[in-house]
């Protein structure tokens, strides 16, 4: 045990909690004031629901079997057995200095604003028991496995895929699966012929700073140690953000003549998703590029859904979808092997070839593709059994009365 890498996890832990109450925040002020509290408290029940099953059955199912390059986890750590303050007899375990019970609560808050960030596509008409259901199930038929296949040394791990801090298993896992939940729960009544702008900005900026703050522990903390990966890695989520909120930005003033505070917020989001795969995997400039490259792929891809003729709300399939699979593939380029002897196969441009390259690719693909077929299967259960979405007069009233008999603000 290490007093040092125990408090950086300790602290790593809670930074990443509060990120979703911040995103609770940020997508808060993007809805209108009729459905303020209804988003923030989709985000805040997450941190109820998806707790409880944590401890009782999921991180058993994620990290059991842990480094055998299996498909799926067991039930050895259900209930917590076998998870208390001193290490894991494990064998993949020997590498924690921390104990295994603060690894469970890290893992923890993963797999709470995972699902979380769902929200934001189904803003507006999702009905609140058709979601507490939804994510449950899904955390445990989609986020399991995936994070089983990745950070437990599953079969994707094994064939030589990198996710630093959950490129794959949190951005491009929920970003698949909010744009198959919105296929099967339909467009906002309006939507897209009358205007529905953010009812509060300085909510959605308040927010942003603190999923920024909130990310050194998402990305930093992926170290599980206080040592110089833990300080690439927060160097590096910093810069790639700064750069892809001045890629949107340039993009934004391009295209429609102007720079938007909502547009700085979304290109800042964009670029710390794209560097978490790749945080603790790079160096020097490559953080720069990856966040510049994904300030302008994530602000051009805002198209593909008036392509796809599918309302996603606030946007998550631009930045959690494709900005996750931009920080993916570019890892294949980029990564270096002098940060992190993780690496065994250098990035394209440091003369390592299309090894790396490949396997990132397959695993983006298989990522996508596993959550957008299993989401489309429990969402289309959901809709059938208990309904997925509000009623139009329910959808009229707003979210936050007819699903929680409350109001945001007494106007």
């Amino acid at each position: 045990m290490n007093a040092g890498d125990t408090s950086w996890v300790l602290i790593s832990t809670a930074l990443v909690l509060f990120m979703t109450p911040g995103l609770a925040l940020f997508y808060g002020g993007m809805v209108r004031g009729k459905n303020v509290l209804g988003m923030l408290m989709q985000n805040f029940f997450a941190m109820g629901i998806l707790a409880i099953l944590w401890v009782a059955v999921v991180f058993s199912l994620s990290f059991g079997n842990a480094g055998d390059g299996s498909w799926i986890g067991n039930l050895d750590f259900a209930f917590l057995h076998d998870v208390g303050i001193g290490k894991s007899d494990v064998p993949f375990f020997e590498f924690l200095t921390i104990p295994f019970v603060l690894f469970c609560a890290f893992q923890m808050t993963f797999a709470i604003i995972t699902p979380a960030l769902i929200t934001g596509a189904t803003a507006d008409r999702l009905k609140f028991s058709a979601y507490a259901v939804f994510i449950a199930v899904w955390l445990v038929l989609v986020y399991s496995p995936v994070a089983h296949w990745v950070f437990a040394g599953g079969w994707l791990a094994e064939m030589g895929a990198l996710d630093f801090a959950g490129g794959a298993v949190v951005h491009i896992n929920a970003g698949a699966a909010a744009l198959a939940l919105v296929l099967i729960l339909g467009r906002r009544r309006g939507y897209p012929d009358h205007s529905m702008p953010p009812h509060n900005l300085p909510m959605t900026m308040i927010g942003t700073g603190i999923l920024w703050f909130g990310w050194a522990g998402f990305n930093a903390g992926s170290a599980l140690a206080a040592n110089g990966v833990a300080a690439v890695a927060i160097m590096n989520t910093f810069l790639a953000a700064s750069a892809a909120m001045l890629g949107w930005l340039v993009v934004e003033r391009i295209k429609e003549g102007k720079a938007t505070t909502l547009g700085a917020a979304s290109g800042a989001v964009a670029g710390l998703v794209a560097i978490t795969p790749c945080a603790g995997f790079v160096g020097g400039m490559a953080p720069v590029y990856i966040g510049a490259i994904a300030g302008v792929v994530c602000c051009l891809a805002l198209a593909l859904k008036k392509m796809g003729r599918f309302d996603d709300s606030l946007d998550v399939v631009a930045v959690h979808l494709v900005g996750g699979l931009v920080g993916s593939i570019l890892l294949g380029f980029f990564a270096d092997a002098s940060i992190n002897s993780v690496v065994t196969h250098e990035g394209l441009f440091l003369g390592g070839g299309f090894e790396l390259l490949k396997d990132q690719v397959v695993a983006s693909v298989v990522t996508l593709v596993f959550s957008f077929v299993v989401t489309i299967v429990i969402a289309t259960v959901i809709d059938r059994t208990m309904g997925l979405r509000v009623d139009d007069a329910d959808e009229d009233m707003g979210l936050d009365l007819s699903q929680h008999a409350e109001t945001a603000y007494a106007s």
